[in-house]
């Protein structure tokens, strides 16, 4: 099996096995929808690209019908991550997309009622704890059941981490759709009853999340349009993996995930970022030796034993340590 070192632009992404006879057609979409499972699947789940939206103040005639407009956050919030797994274990459920944003004195009055928020209860009973931000009611789980969501989400970031890489670990789609499952299983664990349908982790989980506009959305890459490139070279999709790298199948290759139309990616770097440091290093310390050697014109070194050049003659000779004062 011919193993392929994923990566996109710079960055390593995961391992991927294939037989040499492997067609092309197929290899680039299998590596397409690996990629797009970990950025748009758990790894959706377990960090949110959405830009965060706040409710501003309109004329009160429109906020009696329960009209708003959404307005991204000013910066440093906009397009923020925030790790949603991890927050729904920290301040619970989505509030309704009508109440994020805003206080409690501007939902009393408005009169709105978040519904599901009386429906979905954690098992084992809630816990306040206020979301800063006005994303999520706050009625976070009990600490048993954070600890099932946390240790479930450093499972699931464990399967698709890019760390994989670093242990040999190649990474396939039934990998990605595991970490799905193992986080699905969590929340049905504490949230029985579900989880709002707006709620973005249904959602994903549901394969109904709008990834349009985000970050996350930007990075997706369609099968169709994916390319995969090596050695400066296009690998078609007509051809075989055979055709470009030979019948070896022990052989290891550093292939780059690109779209159609973006062009080549950049070459590979004769030596790694690691290797540089080292080097750069080494000379560094080279150098520094070399300017101490230049600073320290002291020739008392001249008197020492092996400065002597003519020590070799005198001990051929036998007069070695010879001593002419009288005892």
């Amino acid at each position: 099996m011919v193993l392929l070192h994923v990566k996109r632009g710079d960055e390593s992404q995961f391992l991927l096995q294939a037989p040499g006879s492997a067609e092309l057609e197929e290899l680039t979409a299998q590596v397409a929808r690996v990629y797009n499972g970990r950025l748009k699947g758990a790894a959706r789940c377990l960090l949110c690209f959405e830009t965060l939206e706040v409710k501003q103040c309109l004329p009160w005639d429109v906020l009696e019908r329960g009209e708003a407009v959404s307005k991204c956050f000013p910066s440093p919030w906009k397009q923020a991550g925030f790790p949603e797994m991890e927050e729904l274990a920290e301040h619970g459920i989505f509030l309704p997309p009508n109440m994020q944003g805003l206080t409690d004195e501007q939902i009393e009055e408005l009169k709105l009622k978040d519904e599901w928020g009386e429906k979905c209860i954690p098992s084992g009973g809630s816990v306040f704890k206020k979301d800063d931000i006005g994303r999520r009611n706050g009625q976070a789980p009990n600490e048993k059941m954070k600890q099932v969501l946390k240790k479930t989400i450093e499972e699931a970031k464990a399967i698709i981490s890019k760390k994989q890489v670093e242990a040999s670990v190649c990474v396939t789609m039934e990998m990605v759709k595991d970490a799905l499952d193992q986080l699905r299983g969590a929340v049905m664990i504490v949230y029985p009853m579900g989880l709002p349908p707006y709620d973005p982790i249904r959602m994903e989980f549901e394969n109904k999340e709008d990834l349009s506009g985000t970050q996350a959305g930007l990075s997706v890459i369609k099968e169709s349009e994916a390319q995969l490139w090596w050695a400066a070279k296009e690998l078609r999709r007509t051809k075989k993996l055979s055709d470009y790298v030979g019948k070896n199948e022990k052989t290891k290759i550093i292939v780059k995930l690109q779209q159609r139309g973006q062009g080549a990616p950049a070459r590979e770097p004769i030596i790694s970022s690691e290797e540089q440091k080292q080097l750069m290093l080494y000379y560094h310390r080279r150098q520094e030796e070399l300017k101490k050697l230049e600073e320290n014109d002291d020739d008392t070194c001249l008197n020492s034993p092996w400065a002597d050049n003519t020590a070799l003659k005198r001990q051929f000779h036998g007069v070695k340590d010879i001593k002419w004062r009288p005892r």
